[in-house]
């Protein structure tokens, strides 16, 4: 695997002023990069597509992920204009992506308006006492869904 290579992460941060200037989303840029080539670009696209995981390092997943016709990154960088918000950063560990370089800290988001630490402070709570409640209901019913795909002679596994 290569190391940092300055023209991924100036291509992210122009993704990231292109989109702004477009008005399709937030100042967000990102790439995923695979054996020196660029696979999968994105700006983010929140505001533009009335999606609000169009975020530009899901965008950029989902365009190298088309690219390779996998949904598997094993192999790639991520280069981001601004460090992952928890949203992202979980895309990018079930991507299977090997490392993330950033330009900017979720801290100089906040400064930004972006700020994303109420979610991290959320994540650390319990479900019962978060913002947003998640209770759990017919769990019996939901098991037996589990157990068809445990079963399930031709799953593709992920």
């Amino acid at each position: 695997m290569s190391g940092f290579e300055d023209r991924f992460m100036l291509r992210a941060i122009e993704l990231a002023r292109l989109g702004m200037e477009a008005n399709q989303g937030g100042p967000f840029g990102s790439v995923v990069v695979r054996g020196g080539e660029i696979i999968g670009e994105g700006n983010n696209e929140v505001t533009s597509t009335n999606d609000p995981t169009a975020h530009a390092e899901v965008v950029a997943i989902r365009r190298a992920c088309t690219h390779l016709g996998s949904f598997d990154l094993t192999g790639c960088i991520i280069y981001a204009s601004c460090e992952p918000c928890p949203m992202c950063l979980a895309a990018i560990y079930w991507s299977r992506a090997e490392r993330i370089y950033i330009a900017c800290d979720r801290h100089d988001a906040a400064r930004a308006g972006f700020d994303d630490a109420y979610i991290y402070d959320e994540l650390s709570a319990k479900p019962s006492e978060r913002q947003v409640p998640l209770e759990q209901k017919l769990r019996k019913e939901g098991i037996a869904v589990f157990e068809d795909w445990i079963a399930k002679p031709d799953k593709i596994e992920y």
